[in-house]
C-alpha cells in the first residue's frame, strides 16, 4: 500500500509529485523564507513547477507573498530565477 501523494502548483494548479516541484517554505520558528528542496524545514509551504513560466507568474502576481503571508527577500527571487535551465 505505497501511495504517492501529489502536491499542487501555486501557479498552474496542476497536481504533480514532490520531485517535479520546487518547495518554498516559511520556517515557523524563524519566519525565514527558504527554497526547501530537501523537504526538511517545517512550516507553511507553497509549491511551484520547475518551469520558467510558472515561476515568473508567481513572482509577478505575488502569490508567494500572499500564500506565506510574508515579504520575499530579493535573494530568494534571484535563486528562483537561476534554479531553472533556459
Amino acid at each position: 500500500m505505497n501511495r504517492k501523494f501529489l502536491r499542487q502548483c501555486a501557479c498552474c494548479k496542476e497536481y504533480k509529485s514532490k520531485e517535479e516541484l520546487i518547495r518554498i517554505t516559511k520556517d515557523h520558528k524563524t519566519d525565514e523564507i527558504v527554497i526547501n528542496n530537501d523537504n526538511i524545514a517545517a512550516g507553511r509551504s507553497i509549491y511551484v513547477c520547475k518551469n520558467k513560466q510558472c515561476i515568473q507568474n508567481i513572482l509577478k502576481k505575488k502569490r508567494i507573498e500572499s500564500s506565506l503571508k510574508a515579504v520575499i527577500p530579493d535573494g530568494i527571487r534571484e535563486k528562483l530565477t537561476t534554479v531553472l535551465p533556459d
